[in-house]
Formats: C-alpha cells, sequence, structure tokens
C-alpha cells in the first residue's frame, strides 16, 4: 500500500502532463492549418485579401474542439505581395494549480503564434 501512496501522484501528474501536452500540441496543429489556409485563400482572392483570408482562418477552427483562438492577417491586394495570416492559440494549463505542491507556481495557460506568409497571385 505505501508503494500505491507513493507513486500513484508522480503517475497522475505524468498523465496529467500528457494530456496538457497533447491539448497544445494539438492546438498548435490547429493553428497552424487555418494560417496556412487562410494565407491560401487570400493569397488567390480577386478582392479583399485580408478579409479573406480572416474568414477562411476563422472557418478553419470553427471546428477545432480545443483552445481559443485570434486571427490577424495583413498585407496582399496586389499580385507579388505577401500575405500574411497570424493564430494566436492558448488552451487551459491543468498543472497551473499542482505545481504549487512543489513549491512553484505553474503557467496558468499554454500558448502560442503560427504564421503563414503566401505571394499574391495575379492574373
Amino acid at each position: 500500500m505505501a508503494e500505491a501512496a507513493v507513486t500513484l501522484p508522480v503517475v497522475l501528474l505524468a498523465a496529467l502532463l500528457m494530456i496538457n501536452g497533447a491539448m497544445a500540441g494539438f492546438a498548435a496543429v490547429n493553428a497552424a492549418n487555418a494560417a496556412n489556409m487562410g494565407a491560401r485563400m487570400g493569397s488567390v482572392a480577386q478582392g479583399n485579401a485580408v478579409a479573406v483570408a480572416v474568414a477562411a482562418a476563422q472557418d478553419a477552427l470553427s471546428h477545432a474542439p480545443v483552445g481559443t483562438y485570434r486571427v490577424r492577417a495583413w498585407g496582399g491586394g496586389a499580385p507579388g505581395v505577401p500575405i500574411v495570416v497570424q493564430v494566436e492559440w492558448e488552451v487551459p494549463s491543468f498543472l497551473g494549480g499542482l505545481t504549487a505542491f512543489f513549491g512553484r507556481a505553474g503557467p496558468a495557460k499554454f500558448s502560442g503564434t503560427a504564421t503563414a506568409v503566401w505571394r499574391g497571385e495575379g492574373w
């Protein structure tokens, strides 16, 4: 029984770390894919490339079950001019409160940024 009392907290902490890592990785991949989709759609848009890029990125993120996202875009508008789409993501951290037991406060959330740049198409 003493072995379980020692190993159970370690196993639970490792499990929460894996779950948080998977959530952060999933949100990062969603953000990267949305930024890429938005930049691609904005690069081929015939008018108002920034609005098209933001709408495409937000549509790609509308089905993401994990995380919160913010989309920004700029550039484009003429053939050859790059359009940049940036997606910022956040997921909650389950470890923040638990690390206080070890004498250190952990992060309340994990966050990151994904950026995609495409050259504007023209014909």
